[in-house]
């Protein structure tokens, strides 16, 4: 457990839907039984290691006990360091059966045949995320870390935002996170997705459901992206992948403990096994183990099997499937009808192949303690595990922990998350009956040496990334976020800073405001021209500008035609162009050094190719430069085509002396020297400086952060990281810092 004593935090809130453990009252004692189930399991090293507190729904409403049983049974949750949430049964029902695993399950696994669009289920779901919110803020200590798990609670971290805004919130998804394409099916699909970007730390167990939280969160919400980085414009959001792994040891030791029981003392189950394999020594047993549930596959793994006896008749007699399906929401039509398909396939799969002395299949609808479900995995030299979507499969890893014999093979479907670590397994496609049918072949007939090697290499992966490894690296993820938040708090524009700067506004007679205009003064829009200045802004900028002592100069990327439209009647001075074009109040626009323009012959051809072949994207010809717009593009592909496309103008600019600009969502090339720093800088050699304030949002402010004077204020629009002195949060509160400056 050592991973788990470094960079702790003083507390940890586990917030799940149920509880690790559950208490009743049986003939007015306490009943208290562990929970099964791979969270319980999971999260076990860190609610021993960790101070923590534990929140989850109990399984009962508080009419389901007598007043003083309940605060009876309160304090033994309390004494196993769990506080327990309690639900009416009608809202218990459509928040759980109903929205959970009614309306998230079976479209997060994509059976979006199954799914519930019922809008009471839904209000359901909001309304006990609102229990959870307000029970974590009223157990919510300052430093505690949040840690809120799985699909029953995706709203709960923006809600614990909104109540404590200062809280450090870690998310983990065990289920998969389907492409946007499944999302998007859902009514409901932009609150959930803002729910969960309320954390600061959003975990996955694989790379291919990040990829697909990201796209849904860029086609959604319009945030920008940079690698596994989510920009909200107020807080930084990270995602990471963490493949949750078993306790290794456990089953190793079990493994190893059962190894060593005399033949006499072994279990009922065992002496079953061992009077299989004297019947004829050379038999196999292939081990399939799950819940019954429409995700898991199994109706298709028993149609390979019945292929694979069909297609290979010399193991008919030889080797017998194990099939437990443990039994799970049986009062759902879903799955009646996939036990009523599960047991005609057993039936005609047995009534076809038995033989007097040999049954196919062994089929056992119901669930196995700990001792026997070791003794299925050491006993069984092949493990069939083929969900058609999993978002991990924990029994895998188990059924590897436990061969200490080095022998055994694993069949794996390649829709579940354990694939990506255990690719020396036998990877299948579960809907591929053929395919699987060929695999349990070659499981039965490897050489032992191979079983060996796939075994040895997979069994050294499991062991150096346990479950504790995973929690701690969880947990190690959300406090270096905590750290990044610190840092960027230091910057955070606050009052004591904002009194500093308007102190020194009001010590200088002469003062210069450099404003940036898009994303600045006012937010992006898909279509630029629709970004026209409102009342509002124009107001206030007038009211600045009309005091003798101020220069306010809006400097921008925008085309001087644009800005002459827009503001020429007003006192403003105007850069244009990046630094190209100025023009003071009530004179022409004058070119601020001689630049070349014959390169744009030679490369609009090249960005008018790209606007043609994104649709939604188009160039802008500006003086001195060529802009490709992709605000209105599909965000992925424009995404790729502004990765290509600045690499083919990386190759053409060096030749022409030309820069590349990256601003939000657009791709700019310009001559190289033109920049807002220098423009900055140059207009303050033409006039006193006395104060000097600068507030942009963008890449190409940030050359003006730099160049500016040291003693300027310079002010970082977003959570970016900059060159600014300070940060602030959005264009609103620009406008509110710039009401200060009325005098």
């Amino acid at each position: 457990m050592s991973e788990l004593n470094q960079n702790i935090p003083p507390r940890i809130l586990i917030v799940s839907n149920r509880l690790p453990v559950q208490i009743t009252m049986v003939k007015g004692k306490l009943d208290v039984k562990q929970s099964i189930g791979g969270l319980a399991t999971g999260m076990h090293p860190v609610h021993e290691t960790y101070e923590t507190l534990w929140i989850g729904w109990s399984g009962f409403s508080r009419s389901h006990f007598a007043s003083g049983k309940l605060k009876t049974i309160n304090n033994a949750y309390r004494a196993q360091d769990c506080l327990p949430v309690y639900l009416d049964e009608s809202m218990a029902t459509d928040y759980y059966d109903g929205f959970s695993n009614g309306t998230i399950w079976p479209l997060f696994h994509y059976f979006a045949q199954y799914t519930k669009y019922q809008p009471d289920y839904w209000d359901a779901y909001l309304k006990v995320n609102r229990i959870f919110a307000e029970k974590v803020k009223k157990e919510y200590r300052p430093g505690d870390l949040i840690w809120i798990h799985d699909y029953h609670l995706l709203v709960l971290p923006r809600m614990v935002r909104e109540l404590i805004p200062e809280a450090d919130i870690g998310f983990f998804l065990h289920i998969p996170f389907p492409s946007f394409e499944v999302f998007r099916l859902l009514p409901w699909r932009k609150e959930l997705v803002e729910g969960l970007v309320g954390s600061d730390l959003i975990g996955f167990h694989t790379f291919d459901y990040t990829r697909h939280f990201l796209s849904t969160v860029r086609r959604l919400l319009g945030y920008d992206i940079d690698l596994n980085r989510i920009q909200t414009g107020s807080r930084l959001v990270r995602t990471e992948v963490f493949p949750m792994g078993i306790d290794y040891r456990k089953y190793q030791n079990a493994s190893l403990r059962l190894e060593k029981i005399p033949e006499k003392k072994k279990s009922k189950l065992k002496q079953q096994i061992s009077q299989y394999f004297s019947q004829a020594p050379e038999r196999k047993l292939i081990l399939s183990i799950d819940r019954l549930d429409y995700t898991k596959g199994i109706p298709n793994r028993l149609v390979a099997f019945e292929k694979f006896l069909e297609k290979y008749p010399e193991f008919q007699g030889k080797v017998t499937m194990l099939m437990i399906a443990t039994p799970t929401r049986d009062n759902v039509a879903y799955y009646q009808q996939i036990k009523r398909t599960v047991d005609e396939l057993v039936g005609r799969i047995n009534g076809q192949f038995s033989q007097i002395n040999w049954t196919p299949i062994w089929y056992f609808y119901r669930s196995f303690t700990f001792n026997q479900l070791i003794e299925l995995y050491r006993s069984c030299h092949v493990a069939l595990i083929t969900p058609v979507r999993d978002g991990m499969n924990l029994v895998a890893k188990e059924y590897l922990a436990s061969r200490i014999d080095q022998s055994g093979v694993l069949i794996l479907s390649e829709m579940a998350g354990a694939a990506r670590e255990l690719s020396e397994a036998l990877i299948i496609n579960p809907n591929h009956p053929e395919e699987i049918a060929g695999a349990i072949a070659q499981a039965l007939t490897m050489p032992l040496e191979e079983q060996a090697e796939r075994l040895s290499l997979m069994q050294t992966r499991l062991k150096r990334y346990q479950v504790n490894k995973w929690a701690s690296d969880f947990i190690e993820a959300v406090m270096k976020t905590r750290e990044m938040k610190k840092q960027s708090r230091t910057k955070i524009l606050n009052e004591s800073i904002m009194k500093k700067i308007l102190a020194e506004y009001h010590r200088n007679k002469q003062a210069t405001l450099f404003l940036d205009y898009d994303g600045t003064l006012v937010q992006f829009k898909k279509n630029p021209d629709h970004a026209r200045p409102d009342p509002g802004i124009l107001k206030l900028l007038n009211q600045i500008a009309d005091d003798p002592g101020n220069r306010l100069v809006l400097i921008s990327g925008r085309d001087r035609n644009t800005l002459e439209n827009w503001f020429s009647r007003h006192p403003f001075y105007l850069i244009a162009e990046h630094g190209a074009w100025l023009k003071e109040p009530d004179t022409p626009w004058t070119q601020m050094e001689p630049i070349s323009r014959e390169w744009k012959e030679v490369i609009r051809p090249v960005m008018e190719f790209y606007a043609d072949r994104t649709p939604g994207s188009f160039v802008e010809e500006k003086t001195f430069s060529l802009a490709w717009h992709y605000r209105k593009s599909d965000p992925e592909l424009g995404a790729i085509r502004a990765i290509e496309l600045k690499d083919e103008l990386t190759s053409m600019a060096g030749g022409h002396n030309l820069e590349i600009l990256e601003g939000s969502k657009v791709i700019e090339i310009k001559n190289s020297g033109i920049n807002k720093g220098r423009a900055a800088n140059w207009f303050l050699s033409q006039h006193p400086e006395g104060f000097v304030l600068a507030i942009g949002d963008d890449w190409t402010d940030e050359y003006m952060f730099e160049l500016l004077p040291h003693k300027s204020y310079t002010i970082k629009v977003g959570s970016n990281p900059t060159k600014a002195r300070y940060q602030i949060v959005n264009q609103n509160e620009v406008r509110n810092l710039l009401k200060n400056f009325i005098k």
